[in-house]
């Protein structure tokens, strides 16, 4: 950890600190100024908030004082131990007074939470004020040390920096020969690299051209595969299409056939049933008038056949004269 993380821990420290003491002060304040009220003079009543200040005012000096003695790594000695024990002790006497006398013990551990944590932090926060005093000091000794290796170093690097460029004008000389002679050597190098990479690349163009070759009679050789499935497959699919059309064909004619076969007997039977004693129901009647118009019965005849009224035979007959010739009229 560094410096500057050292002093951001330092100044959370210091505002952590002095939100408890403000927090303790003011609930000090307000907890200890009805007991001093109650205990007090009626005309000096007024005077009740000044004593819980008094000690609270005690408490900031002490806080105070202490956070700049560790941080300049002095010790007050034995008063402010005493002032700072005192303080705390008064605060905490004075906030669980009132529970005390009236000897409520949640009310007396509920008010000496504040006091308490003021003087754990108190002490607590000194400690941590010496100890990152402690840190800083050490850190500042280390970056000391730390610029007196660099300047020795520095120094160091200089004298060998003049020894280096001499050795360096001597190792310029004897390296220019051996670079004549590695260039020539190089040229060389560079001719047979270049007759290599001509080779290659030939070879490559050569088998690259093979595989394209390979590849177009591939996709040809899929095309054709692909068309011929296509053409079995329309085939199939046309085959079938007329299989299901001669089979829809022959369904729909046995159907109709039935269906007729089935409209003649039903008709057969409506008029084979001679005149009808009583009036038929309306839907079994109109399939009367229907089979005697279809037989070119007369109306009089299918109204005796479904016991209606010759008008109501004659609207029917003429709703199926309609019926037939509406096809007609709408071809034309």
């Amino acid at each position: 950890m560094n410096g500057v993380q050292i002093r951001s821990a330092e100044r959370a420290l210091s505002v952590g600190t002095w939100l408890i003491v403000g927090g303790a002060m003011l609930f000090s304040v307000l907890t200890v100024t009805p007991l001093m009220r109650a205990h007090t003079p009626v005309d000096w009543r007024w005077t009740a908030p000044i004593l819980p200040l008094v000690v609270d005012a005690a408490v900031v000096i002490v806080v105070r004082l202490d956070s700049v003695l560790a941080r300049l790594g002095g010790h007050g000695g034995r008063w402010p131990v005493v002032l700072r024990w005192m303080t705390g002790g008064m605060t905490l006497a004075l906030n669980v007074a009132d529970s005390a006398l009236k000897k409520d013990l949640v009310g007396v551990a509920v008010h000496a939470v504040a006091p308490l944590l003021l003087i754990v932090t108190a002490e607590t926060g000194l400690a941590y004020r010496r100890a990152i005093t402690n840190a800083l000091t050490a850190i500042e000794d280390r970056e000391r040390a730390e610029r007196a290796a660099r300047e020795k170093a520095a120094a160091e690097r200089a004298e060998a920096a003049v020894r280096r460029e001499r050795e360096a004008r001597e190792f310029e000389a004897r390296m220019a020969r051996e670079q004549r002679e590695h260039e020539a050597s190089l040229v060389r190098e560079q001719a047979e690299r270049e007759e290599r990479a001509r080779l290659e690349e030939r070879e490559r163009a050569e088998a690259a051209e093979r595989a394209e070759r390979d590849a177009r009679e591939r996709r040809e050789r899929e095309r054709e595969q692909r068309e011929r499935d296509r053409d079995r497959t329309e085939r199939e699919a046309a085959e079938r299409r007329e299989r299901e059309e001669r089979q829809r064909a022959e369904r729909e004619r046995r159907e109709q056939a039935e269906g007729a076969e089935r409209a003649e007997r039903e008709r057969a039977a409506l008029l084979a049933a001679g005149p009808a004693s009583e009036k038929q129901a309306e839907p079994l009647a109109r399939r009367t008038v229907a089979a005697a118009f279809a037989a070119g019965v007369p109306v009089r005849q299918a109204a005796e056949l479904c016991g209606w009224s010759v008008g109501w035979v004659s609207a029917r007959y003429q709703e199926l004269r309609d019926a037939e010739a509406a096809p007609a009229l709408a071809q034309r």
